[in-house]
C-alpha cells in the first residue's frame, strides 16, 4: 500500500445517516399505511435495533453496548438526516401537516426494499414488522411513556459488571 493510499481514512460504516436512511425505509413501510413523526421514528429506530433489551426472545439487531439507552436521547440529528436521504431519492414522503411534519413510504419504499436480499435486510423487515405491530397502537405520550420509564435501565447491565469486577474480593 503506497502512502497516500495509507492516508486516506476508512469510510465509517456505522451510525451515518446512509445507514440510519435505510432502517427509517424498513420502519416506514412495516408502519404503512400510519404516517409517523420525527420523535416517534427516533423511538423505532431504538427499538429496531435493540430489539432484545424490550424481548429476549427476539435478540437484537446490534451488539449490546454500555450506556447504549442514552443512544434514544441522541439520535435526533441522524435520524432527521437519514430521513432527508431517502426524502431526498423519493423513497419516502414527507408531509407538512396541521399538527407537524410526518413521514410516510413512497410508492417506491416497498419496492427498493424488497431489492435487499441480505440476511441484515430480513432481519430490519422482521424487526420493523416487530417494532410496527407491538409499538404502532400506542399514543405518542403512551410511547414516550414507554421509553423514558425504560431507558435508564437499557445498558445498565455493564454498570454491574463493572461494579463486580471494582470489588476486591480474597
Amino acid at each position: 500500500m503506497n502512502a497516500a493510499a495509507a492516508s486516506i481514512p476508512s469510510p465509517r460504516l456505522f451510525n451515518t445517516p446512509l445507514e440510519c436512511g435505510l432502517r427509517m425505509l424498513f420502519l416506514l413501510n412495516a408502519c404503512s399505511p400510519k404516517r409517523t413523526d420525527l420523535q416517534r421514528l427516533i423511538s423505532y429506530d431504538y427499538l429496531l435495533v435493540h430489539s432484545g433489551d424490550v424481548e429476549a426472545a427476539i435478540g437484537s439487531l446490534h451488539p449490546a453496548v454500555p450506556f447504549r439507552g442514552s443512544e434514544w436521547l441522541v439520535k435526533r440529528d441522524l435520524v432527521r438526516s437519514g430521513l432527508d436521504l431517502m426524502f431526498a431519492r423519493e423513497l419516502i414522503e414527507k408531509r407538512l401537516e396541521p399538527d407537524g411534519i410526518f413521514y410516510i413510504g413512497s410508492p417506491l419504499t416497498e419496492p427498493f426494499i424488497k431489492l435487499l436480499k441480505t440476511d441484515y435486510a430480513d432481519d430490519l423487515r422482521s424487526r420493523a414488522a416487530w417494532v410496527a405491530s407491538h409499538f404502532g397502537n400506542l399514543s405518542d405520550s403512551e410511547l414516550d411513556r414507554f421509553m423514558t420509564t425504560n431507558v435508564g435501565r437499557w445498558g445498565a447491565e455493564f454498570d454491574r459488571l463493572a461494579a463486580l469486577n471494582d470489588l476486591e474480593l480474597e
